[in-house]
């Protein structure tokens, strides 16, 4: 019994020791500037990209991903909670025995062995001096009780008994927020996925096909989710997210967005944002209309609905595809945001993914001046195009041509996988800001019948100009025929494809003068190709700006091969709707951790700013009829205000003592 008595003292003794509460602070302090920096619950692809594979595993590891519902801090939380609960029970009977100790049985030697001590000799009465003791102890608010011992008599005040209350305040307050961060947690999400009865669902699936066990009641206890809902649609569910996956989170009610408003900056950038929503509810006469905004919650059934963010809500684009090659057919689509669409006119199946809708677009771009601006370049849609084995590519495509240095180019933006850059490929645009002079350039470079001709022309007309003979027939035709197949090389691969090309023919030796030879000769029917197009518009002088054009084609044509699409896929136009993106939330332990805070502070000001200060009065009598005063004190805290205070009390008493006896 003795070994068992003494182990449960060691381990209160631990539970309640100041070293582990503040290691466990730490700990607790460090985990919430973790989860204050690094974003929470965030889709894991997106932690991913950022992190690298490696990094991305190890933090994951540590549930730093949702670092406030890791199973290591609630029970960082709940060690807490239970330390500083020790520390209460243990340490409030001595409280309590020093708020109702006087220490009015005081001894002479220790009185005067206190750092604030002095001593008077006076010849009043031993009644008169304990009367005015008490009355100036009195004045200064001080609670005091007397004891005589022989001849000796002892006045002990005291006063700041808050200052102990300071420390209940603080750790009962520390207690009430613990508790209501616990009643925030994930735990009972925890629990139930450990027994088996809550599985989070990962698929990107219709909220009405999730089974069952990853949903969860209009009872919840406590949660926090976001839902998008567009304009004159309802939902009565939001969805929460559990690491990789998520859960359905049924409402005790049905939220309505009858209208979303959003004002912008000239840049385009949002200025503010908000919803008009109605709330239907059985267990409402009539339905709830409120509107909220971001920082302007609605509070129903004790859930907020709070303004969180806005996107698209399934806006109508109609679509333009401009082939790339000869094999693909032109056509136009006509389909909203969020919807799958089977492309079938084309010699490859292709599905295409509209993704997302963007009215406005601040994006960084070089003025006449070369000197880079942020500037709105208007509408833009994303969408992925998936062919028959499921690769993806991802394209964001912008209504509107842009002006860059002085020239309008059709912009749209590639990354072929998440963790990629982007990328971009510039068309350029003519004096009507369409594709369409770059498209039919692009179609007579594939036209092998024209090439062949502009090709012999071209050659006829040089070697002409060089010895005014005629050419050898086997001459021309190899030039010919050098020319439309560097042509067509380069219209299906780029610059690239026709440097595989020397590289898998030529020893290295002669790459280097085969690649002049050959630059000159594919600059020569790329020329001669455009020259003939232009031509056929009625431009037989072309200018400096038509040159322009011809270069940024050539420019735009040697990216192609990394571009990936058949199509270069363009918004004509759009009906917008917007969805506003709301997050609801029920926190029960808020109001909790709102009292703990307020005991906390409260607490801390005690703690800090009320000092607890106990002041002795001993009288006895001396031989020679008089009396010897001892006056003593000490406080708890702010020790230089001590010294100033007990000076004034000393001269206060001096000044009394001495008044009176004359």
């Amino acid at each position: 019994m003795k070994s068992s008595r003494s182990t449960s003292t060691r381990l209160v003794d631990f539970l309640g020791s100041m070293n582990l509460a503040i290691t466990l602070l730490v700990i607790v302090a460090i985990a919430s500037v973790i989860g204050t920096v690094l974003k929470q619950n965030q889709p894991y692809p997106d932690y991913e990209i950022k992190f690298g594979k490696f990094w991305f595993e190890f933090f994951r590891s540590l549930g730093l991903y949702d670092v406030y519902s890791a199973l290591w801090f609630l029970l960082i939380l709940g060690f807490l909670l239970l330390s500083t609960t020790t520390c209460v029970i243990r340490n409030t009977p001595g409280i309590l025995r020093e708020l109702r100790h006087f220490r009015e049985k005081a001894q002479e030697k220790s009185l005067r062995a206190l750092h604030h001590s002095a001593s008077f000799v006076s010849n009043q009465p031993l009644e008169a001096i304990q009367a005015s003791s008490q009355q100036a102890l009195k004045n200064q608010g001080f609670r005091f009780r007397t004891h005589q011992e022989g001849a000796t008599h002892v006045v002990a005040a005291m006063k700041g008994g808050a200052n102990k209350w300071g420390y209940w305040l603080t750790h009962i307050g520390m207690i009430v927020i613990f508790i209501g961060g616990l009643l925030d947690s994930k735990l009972p999400i925890m629990l139930g996925e450990w027994r088996g009865t809550i599985q989070p669902e990962t698929r990107n699936i219709p909220a009405s096909e999730v089974p069952a066990i990853s949903q969860l009641g209009a009872n919840t206890y406590s949660y926090r989710g976001s839902v998008d809902i567009p304009e004159g649609r309802t939902a009565n569910i939001i969805f929460l997210p559990v690491r990789d996956g998520y859960l359905v989170q049924r409402l005790p009610y049905e939220i309505e967005v009858k209208a979303f408003r959003v004002e912008h900056y000239s840049t385009g950038q949002p200025k503010s944002f908000e919803s008009d929503l109605v709330i239907h509810d059985p267990d409402l006469k009539e339905p709830l209309a409120h509107t909220i905004s971001v920082n302007h919650p609605l509070i129903y059934k004790g859930t907020a609905i709070y303004q969180a963010n806005f996107g698209d809500g399934g806006s109508e684009v109609e679509l333009q595809f401009n082939p790339l090659t000869k094999q693909y057919a032109p056509q136009t689509l006509t389909g909203n945001i969020s919807q799958e669409y089977n492309l079938s006119s084309s010699t490859e199946q292709y599905r295409l993914e509209l993704d997302n809708f963007r009215l406005f677009n601040i994006n960084p771009v070089k003025n006449e001046q070369g000197i880079e601006e942020q500037r709105n370049i208007g509408p833009s849609v994303i969408f992925r195009l998936r062919n028959a084995a499921g690769e993806a590519i991802e394209y964001t495509n912008y209504m509107n041509p842009v002006m860059i240095e002085g020239r309008l180019y059709l912009i749209s933006g590639v990354k072929k996988s998440p963790a990629d850059p982007e990328r971009f490929l510039h068309l350029p645009a003519d004096k009507k800001g369409s594709p369409e002079l770059f498209l039919a350039f692009l179609n007579a470079l594939q036209d092998e019948a024209l090439v062949r001709n502009t090709a012999l022309a071209t050659t006829q007309a040089s070697m002409g100009a060089l010895d005014n003979q005629a050419l050898d027939a086997n001459v021309e035709t190899q030039i010919v025929e050098s020319m439309v197949r560097l042509t067509q090389l380069f219209a299906t691969q780029g610059f690239d494809g026709i440097m595989n090309d020397i590289d898998a023919r030529f020893p290295e030796a002669q790459r280097q003068s085969v690649n002049e030879a050959f630059t000159k000769v594919l600059q020569a029917s790329l020329r001669g190709v455009y020259l003939e197009l232009l031509k056929q518009r009625g431009v037989s002088e072309p200018n400096e700006t038509d040159w322009l054009f011809f270069d940024d084609s050539l420019n735009a044509m040697s990216n192609l091969p990394f571009y990936g699409s058949p199509w270069f896929i363009q918004l004509k136009t759009f009906k917008q709707i917007e969805a506003s993106g709301l997050q609801i939330t029920r926190s029960p332990g808020q109001n909790v951790v709102y009292l703990g805070c307020i005991m906390l502070t409260l607490g801390v000001f005690l703690l800090f700013y009320v000092a607890q200060r106990r002041i002795w009065v001993l009288v006895k009598p001396l031989e020679s009829g008089e009396n010897e005063v001892i006056l003593a004190g000490s406080s708890n805290r702010n020790p230089h205000d001590f010294d100033k205070y007990f000076q004034n009390l000393r001269s206060a008493f001096q000044t009394m003592l001495t008044a009176k006896g004359d």
